[in-house]
């Protein structure tokens, strides 16, 4: 095609590496399946899964959903100093992107909440994915705290001290790049109300029209970085990060339950954040199916069989699903969107600065 000879010689070079990252990855991914597979014994799993108790299953999905409508409720007063938001709208826009993300697995679920909520309030997408932005830097730091109190509580299996010495360096690493980030984005806000900043000197040096989008998306963006001046709302916001967090560890506890399976309560924190890291990595590595494989290691790594980890994880994934099928499919009704609006074209053209 013409558009391959017209590629610049960087970006030529860095197309086939990439591809070359999500083989290698894809690699990884069906080996450690076919591992799995070969290790589970798939008559006691199908014998597991069909003596799952139906109420601890309900119990699952109801976690899931608290969950998420904490979620927005939390988002809802970060929105505050810009909009006066209702949290069933914004459960609904959180929800509808996940959908999103279930339907196209491009990452568009930040993107859709952001467009879903610019619509219904009236401000532009920049400034309401700022907000998200601002919401995933908060519940970064909860995580990273929590797992410094999972090692500290030393209750990993882990002889040798590496397994806590890793998470130790993720949660610092993180922590500081998440502070890092959180500074330059007050930067930018603070230099962006006068006018100039970094942003808006690369955005000056792009070509006409482009230049003009580009500077007023810096800005709308600069907008939406805000912080309640509400002293209880900022305190709310951290807690209610807290409390999502406690009640994500809840989905395998429930699950658990399902089958007879039940763990001290701080093994609940150590899966949470050990999930939490290989989760991250396997989307970084571009490795499939990392939470399926990520999870049945960690639960054995506390006794639980394999068939039995396996139909803990079918359960929350299953409940996962279904929560969002369902709740992600009501709140793009109540804002009044179908699923063909949801192409990137779509919220692109609908988006504004």
């Amino acid at each position: 095609m013409i558009e391959l000879d017209e590629t610049p010689p960087a970006a030529a070079t860095r197309q086939p590496r990439h591809r070359w990252l999500n083989w290698l990855g894809a690699a990884i991914g069906l080996g450690l399946i076919a591992l799995l597979a070969w290790r589970l014994d798939w008559r006691q799993f199908a014998e597991v899964l069909q003596s799952a108790r139906p109420e601890f299953v309900l119990a699952t999905f109801l976690a899931i959903t608290l969950e998420q409508v904490i979620r927005g409720w939390k988002w809802r007063q970060i929105l505050t100093p810009l909009c006066d938001c209702r949290t069933s709208h914004l459960f609904g826009a959180t929800m509808a992107g996940y959908l999103a993300n279930l339907l196209v697995p491009l990452g568009l679920s930040p993107f859709v909440r952001s467009w879903l909520v610019a619509r219904k309030q009236k401000i532009s997408m920049s400034c309401a994915l700022a907000t998200v932005a601002i919401d995933r830097l908060v519940d970064g730091l909860v995580f990273a705290g929590i797992v410094v109190v999972v090692v500290l509580a030393a209750v990993i299996p882990d002889p040798n001290g590496n397994i806590g010495l890793g998470l130790l360096l993720g949660a610092g690493g993180s922590a500081a790049a998440i502070v890092a980030a959180l500074v330059l984005l007050a930067h930018h806000k603070r230099r962006s109300a006068s006018g100039i900043g970094v942003p808006l000197a690369l955005a000056d040096r792009l070509p006409g029209r482009l230049a003009v989008r580009a500077r007023s998306l810096a800005i709308a963006f600069a907008d939406g970085i805000v912080w309640p001046r509400e002293r209880w709302r900022g305190v709310a916001i951290v807690m209610a990060g807290i409390v999502i967090k406690l009640i994500a560890t809840s989905h395998l506890f429930w699950a658990g339950l399902a089958f007879g399976v039940v763990l001290e309560p701080l093994v609940y924190l150590a899966l949470l954040a050990i999930l939490g890291f290989i989760v991250i990595l396997a989307h970084m590595a571009r490795v499939p199916a990392g939470f399926v494989v990520g999870a049945v290691f960690s639960l054995g790594l506390f006794g639980v069989g394999d068939a039995a980890a396996l139909a803990m994880v079918t359960v929350v994934m299953a409940a996962n699903m279904l929560a969002v099928a369902v709740f992600g499919g009501w709140g793009l009704w109540n804002h009044g969107v179908g699923l063909g609006d949801l192409g990137r074209r779509k919220i692109a053209s609908d988006a504004g600065p």
